[in-house]
């Protein structure tokens, strides 16, 4: 086992990155945020981990095609959305 995984704490520095991995990925940050995770990801090696899953996911997410649900099970999904809210 990795000792740098092992000790590590999920401060609120990972946290915050975390909660930007969407965005920093699909290049929608602003230059200093980017900056300050690349620093992060340096010395982190668990967060590293967390992007590449988080990308290797959004690009399998991409290459599925869309599939339409069967109007029978659309029907009954919304029949029991309506019975658990109303």
């Amino acid at each position: 086992m990795n000792t740098t995984t092992a000790t590590h704490q999920h401060d609120s520095r990972c946290l915050d990155l975390f909660k930007k991995l969407s965005e920093y990925i699909d290049q929608e940050l602003d230059e200093v945020t980017c900056k300050q995770i690349e620093q992060h990801l340096e010395n982190c090696s668990p967060c590293r981990a967390c992007l590449e899953t988080l990308k290797t996911t959004a690009g399998l997410c991409h290459r599925i095609e869309e599939a339409s649900v069967p109007t029978s099970l659309s029907n009954r999904l919304k029949k029991m959305i309506f019975e658990l809210t109303y």
